[in-house]
Formats: structure tokens, C-alpha cells, sequence
């Protein structure tokens, strides 16, 4: 099974592109975030056309969150928002069953600046993502969490670690509530799992050249229950899609299970 994650930075404006990503790469499952439109204008029919349907949690121009599957891939039991956020009307947050799995596309709060109420509400929202990890990492089907978490885990996911001192994204705040969600979920983060020393990103600034330059952050996953680590084939970052006409500034990351 081919897995995907991926902030489209909004499905409207991106969909040639991610209907170009389904004809090229042909993932069973794809997890978008910051699909940005309004339940009425989801692009159903477009995926449809595509071999794709899809559950999504949207709530107009912020955010949103989807998972598309395959149409041979029923989608089931789909649950929408996550229990103990604080701003309950931002689409962060959905789930559903496909293929023995238990699937969650998450967009974590940017957070903007440490010590403000963004901040803190980012952090009440990965304390309760670690809650519901753990609710469905003692269920009976594997779990997989893709989304824009918008942390690093460490220091190789950044690519200058002293430019961010004093920044989000970086925190030991952040990060350790980041392994609280691997912990809480008995999962991996399954590109560290088969590439335990690259340095590679998912995230690049618009501004300044900083994707050709490669001023990035890895801030973009797919967390796996421990128990599938075995099933694990490769998993990688799909570059090529932050280039060409209107890129999401995020690439998509991919995983195969056996």
C-alpha cells in the first residue's frame, strides 16, 4: 500500500497538480491538509474522475483536511475534529478506516511566535492529539498519522538550527510533545525509521530561492504503528512537486507497506 502526505496549501488552486501526483505516483491513500475550501466546493467529482474519492473536514479559506483513497478502498467509521482543541471550528483534524488501517490527517497550528496565545493553542492541540494517539494506538488496527505537524523533530530537520533560536517550530516545548504523540501512539516516524541520518525537508520558505537554495524543514510525516514497521518498504520526499507552475510550499512524502 502506497501512503502519501501532503499540505496542498489549498486543493483549488492546486488541484491540476494533485490529480498530475495521482496519475504519476498512483497512491492508495493520500492525507492532505490545508485544503482551504468549503465543504460544498470540495472537488469531488474531480477526484472521482481521477479513481478517487475521499472524507474531509472543511471549514472554508484555513486550514482543512482530507483523506483520499482509492474507490476501491472503502472509507469507513470517519470522525471529524479532534477532542480538547480549542478552536473547534478550524478543520485540523479527521479520520477513517481504509485498508486495515486507521487513518488520521492531521494540520497542527503553525503556532507564529513562542509565548503568544497561537503558541499556546498549538500546544493544547498536540497535547490532544497525544491523547487521541493513544485512544487509537490501543485499538485493533494499525494507525497511521500523516499531516503538516509544523515541528521538527530535531536539529537534522532544520536546515540551519541557529537562524530558528528563539523561533517555533524548534522548541523543546514542541518537540517533546511531538514524542509524546510517537510515545502515546506506539508509533514511528517512518522516514527517520529508514533514513536515520539524511537531512532532507518537506517545507520551504516562497521567498529568497530558499527550495533552491535548500533552506527547508522537515516538518511533514507519517507516523506508523510500531507493529507494521516491518511492512515497511521505503518512504520518501516527492521533490519534483514542490517545483513547476503554483507549488504548495510543501513536497509530498510517501511510504510503501508490504
Amino acid at each position: 500500500m502506497k501512503l502519501v502526505t501532503w499540505n496542498v496549501n489549498s486543493l483549488a488552486a492546486r488541484l491540476p497538480r494533485v490529480i498530475e501526483f495521482l496519475e504519476q505516483h498512483a497512491p492508495d491513500v493520500v492525507l492532505m491538509q490545508e485544503t482551504k475550501c468549503e465543504a460544498a466546493a470540495f472537488p469531488v467529482d474531480d477526484l472521482a474522475a481521477a479513481g478517487y474519492h475521499a472524507v474531509h473536514h472543511s471549514a472554508g479559506r484555513w486550514a482543512g483536511v482530507a483523506i483520499v483513497a482509492r474507490q476501491k478502498l472503502e472509507l469507513e467509521a470517519p470522525v471529524s475534529g479532534l477532542e480538547g482543541e480549542l478552536r473547534t471550528d478550524e478543520a485540523r483534524w479527521v479520520e477513517a478506516t481504509a485498508g486495515g488501517l486507521r487513518l488520521v490527517s492531521t494540520y497542527v497550528p503553525n503556532g507564529r511566535a513562542v509565548d503568544t496565545p497561537t503558541f499556546t493553542e498549538k500546544l493544547t492541540f498536540l497535547d490532544a492529539a497525544a491523547k487521541r494517539a493513544a485512544l487509537l494506538g490501543a485499538g485493533d488496527l494499525p494507525l497511521i498519522i500523516g499531516g503538516d505537524l509544523n515541528v521538527t523533530r530535531t536539529d537534522l530537520d532544520v536546515y540551519d538550527p541557529a537562524a530558528f533560536i528563539g523561533s517555533t517550530h524548534v522548541t523543546s516545548d514542541e518537540r517533546s510533545r511531538l514524542e509524546a504523540i510517537l510515545e502515546a501512539g506506539d508509533v514511528i516516524d517512518t522516514y527517520r525509521h529508514l533514513h536515520p541520518d539524511a537531512q532532507q525537508f518537506t517545507w520551504w520558505d516562497y521567498r529568497q530561492g530558499a527550495f533552491h537554495r535548500g533552506l527547508g524543514l522537515r516538518i511533514d510525516y507519517l507516523l506508523a504503528s510500531d507493529a507494521i514497521a516491518s511492512r515497511l518498504e521505503e518512504c520518501g520526499i516527492a521533490r519534483d512537486f514542490r517545483k513547476g507552475k503554483k507549488p504548495s510550499d510543501h513536497a509530498p512524502l510517501l511510504c510503501v507497506l508490504n
